[in-house]
């Protein structure tokens, strides 16, 4: 019998859960590491937002602008921000670029609401805004729950104004009403993607009227509480980018604290992630060590700020330039993790998983070798020699971590960055967090997972 466990040890394989290979010293890093990334995700509500407070921290940690034509060294660390909404940072290696870079990819946009170009108006003495959700919602999650305002509004005259309204506990809130259920039994006879339609996302914004005779008085109200506070005028509206977000703080999850629940997880926890590994190098790296964060991968990573841009080739010819290297010959010697969420395994919802297949919270570093839908449609299927490479480097630097899928084969799927970066020909898998309530207002991840996933991606850089 003792030599049948054994010959089952040595043949099988289990995935076991992590806390049962967690130190009590890890633990505490763990927790430590969850606590700064808490602090990430509660300032970084927008892309705009996530890049500036990758900024700031980057410059503490000595980073600086890097302008095409600037001499580097070994241990320069630089950065480049792609408009205010995606950003590039590196830290160059001691060997030659031709001999390729370690590159982790994340992205910084999450679904949201973004309003119209003409967004205000009054209907029945209430003012509202239109909006036009962006990326893969749940229409009916976005009801009902309070909501802050974040953004930009650009003036003719190319001065920028920031703003954020219901992020402070003592600003307003705002929301999108629901019917009662006394009054909804058409609504709810509906499908759950019918019964709140695209077009009925509008946020309530006021209900005042100003003190005057004409029409329209509580939307001239709300335009003169906007004037006074910003110096805009509706008009301004039409060169302005706001959204609307969940007003939902950070908070950890479960008597045990070993969760973690918020809005924007999808990707921000991979952004973090790889950010912290960059800025945790202690010695010069071996190989040039670059951190992506993207925007547009929701929509598609179209766009000058997404992953199929052309600004991340520009910002390789520039880093290659320095050396005389050719761009093309660090891209086939390159190798990318591309960092996005996965779903875990739910067991309220066991029908659209594979369970033996899934990740699972708990689990560690989720690594999918393919993402796509049904016939692993829209993927780069990352090869065997990769995987390969990712155990023995995982193995090498203790990191817990679990190979997977998402959901069963014909019951849809996702995709990320990582065909995008494949396309570079540059040897390119998928790795980071898995979420359970995915694309939700309010998303679910492990602490033990968040930390595996930043020192995975370290490892990577350190190699």
């Amino acid at each position: 019998m003792e030599d049948n466990m054994e010959l089952r040890e040595q043949l099988f394989y289990e995935q076991k859960n992590g806390y049962d290979r967690l130190s009590t010293e890890e633990s505490i890093r763990m927790n430590r590491y969850c606590r700064e990334y808490m602090e990430f995700l509660n300032e970084a509500r927008t892309e705009r937002e996530a890049s500036r407070y990758a900024i700031r921290k980057a410059e503490e940690y000595g980073f600086r602008p890097f302008t095409p034509g600037d001499p580097l060294l070994p241990g320069d660390k630089i950065y480049v921000s792609n408009r205010g909404k995606s950003l590039m940072l590196a830290v160059i290696g001691a060997r030659s670029l031709a001999e390729g870079a370690v590159i982790a990819g994340a992205h910084i946009d999450s679904p949201r609401l973004d309003l119209k170009q003409i967004p205000l108006y009054e209907q029945d003495e209430l003012a509202y805004l239109r909006t036009h959700y962006y990326g893969g919602i749940k229409k009916y999650q976005w009801v009902a729950i309070p909501l802050e305002l974040h953004g930009v509004v650009v003036l003719k005259s190319g001065e920028t104004l920031d703003i954020c309204i219901g992020r402070e506990t003592d600003e307003p809130k705002f929301v999108i009403t629901d019917l009662l259920p006394h009054l909804a039994q058409e609504q709810m006879k509906k499908t759950m993607s019918d019964g709140i339609t695209g077009e009925g996302l509008n946020i309530l914004i006021g209900s005042a009227p100003y003190a005057d005779d004409g029409k329209d008085r509580v939307k001239l109200a709300v335009l003169s509480l906007l004037n006074d506070a910003y110096g805009i005028t509706e008009e301004d509206f039409l060169s302005a980018e706001l959204t609307a977000v969940p007003a939902f703080d950070v908070t950890e999850i479960g008597l045990d604290r070993s969760l973690i629940g918020g809005y924007g997880h999808d990707d921000r926890v991979c952004a973090w992630a790889e950010l912290k590994a960059l800025f945790d190098l202690k010695e010069i790296p071996d190989r040039t060590c670059i951190c992506i964060l993207a925007d547009k991968e929701e929509v598609g990573s179209d766009g000058v700020s997404g992953m199929q841009s052309a600004a991340f080739d520009f910002f390789m010819a520039d880093l290659c330039e320095t050396q005389s290297v050719p761009v093309r010959r660090c891209l086939e010697k390159s190798f990318c993790l591309s960092a996005d969420v996965t779903a875990a395994f739910d067991p309220l919802y066991p029908d659209v998983s594979e369970k033996r297949s899934e990740s699972k919270l708990n689990h560690g570093m989720a690594v999918c070798k393919f993402t796509g839908s049904r016939g692993k449609s829209g993927t780069s299927d990352a090869s065997a020699e990769i995987v390969a490479r990712l155990r023995g480097l995982f193995e090498r630097h203790q990191v817990i971590w679990q190979l997977c899928e998402m959901g069963k084969v014909d019951q849809g799927g996702g995709g990320t960055i990582a065909k995008y970066m494949a396309n570079r020909n540059i040897d390119t898998i998928d790795a980071g967090v898995p979420v359970l309530s995915m694309h939700a207002p309010f998303e679910i991840v492990s602490k033990l997972d968040c930390y595996m996933t930043y020192k995975g991606i370290l490892a990577a850089y350190c190699g």
